[in-house]
């Protein structure tokens, strides 16, 4: 079953120095139908406008990703990391037994969008892991690109819970396929662009809700950028 999120229906706020549209209710947005899809608990598309951030705030028991999609990000958390990433690159934090951070756009003139992407972990209290990677641009160009993997995958960016994150900016035109295993679910994010899933188009923005299906069939109809999120079903 495919189910279509259109982006005018999902929540959304600007706080001025920040604007978000929110898959998942979240801070203000509160919808006790629209919880989670699965582990997936948020999915927040930011643009974090320059000079400006989120101060030192605390995680507990999550598993939170950020995916940057254009400019640049830096993190500095209570563990003594603290570094700087761009557009395709990866940071990551398991925030189980506690963890302080702050994030920031430290451009004096472009703005910062990230998806920011937290998974329940599959119990409380692990241990707090911090980490990145610098994907390039190469490894996801008409290609899918594995940036987050469990335990036992092979990702380069390790979590705890049971999930798969895939990306890909594809040309227009091209198309990829995507076997779906049994009693796996995906979470589609539309980042850029347009494409054809299974025939339903979704444009820059939108989403899609992906149960009991056994393979995805994505084709370009403008050059795409897009994120999935494979997990049990629920």
């Amino acid at each position: 079953m495919f189910k279509k999120l259109a982006k005018e229906n999902m929540g959304s706020s600007n706080l001025g120095w920040l604007e978000s549209r929110f898959h998942f209710s979240f801070a203000e947005y509160r919808n006790y139908d629209n919880i989670n899809f699965g582990v997936l608990r948020v999915l927040n598309d930011d643009i974090i406008h320059p000079k400006s951030g989120f101060e030192m705030h605390p995680h507990k028991d999550m598993e939170i990703i950020s995916y940057v999609v254009d400019g640049e990000t830096t993190h500095k958390d209570s563990m003594g990391n603290e570094e700087t990433l761009k557009r395709g690159e990866v940071q990551y934090m398991s925030a189980g037994s506690g963890i302080v951070h702050s994030e920031h756009n430290r451009n004096v003139h472009d703005d910062l969008r990230l998806l920011q992407i937290w998974i329940v972990p599959p119990k409380t209290n692990l241990q707090t892991l911090y980490g990145s990677h610098k994907y390039k641009k190469e490894q996801r160009e008409n290609k899918l690109l594995h940036i987050v993997s469990s335990q036992d995958g092979s990702a380069a960016v390790i979590l705890h819970q049971d999930v798969n994150i895939f990306v890909s900016e594809l040309e227009e035109g091209k198309s990829l396929e995507f076997s779906i295993g049994k009693s796996r679910q995906l979470y589609f994010v539309q980042i850029e662009g347009s494409s054809s899933i299974n025939g339903i188009v979704l444009d820059n923005g939108n989403a899609m809700e992906i149960t009991q299906e056994a393979s995805l069939y994505i084709k370009a109809l403008q050059n795409s950028h897009f994120l999935f999120i494979d997990m049990a079903e629920s």
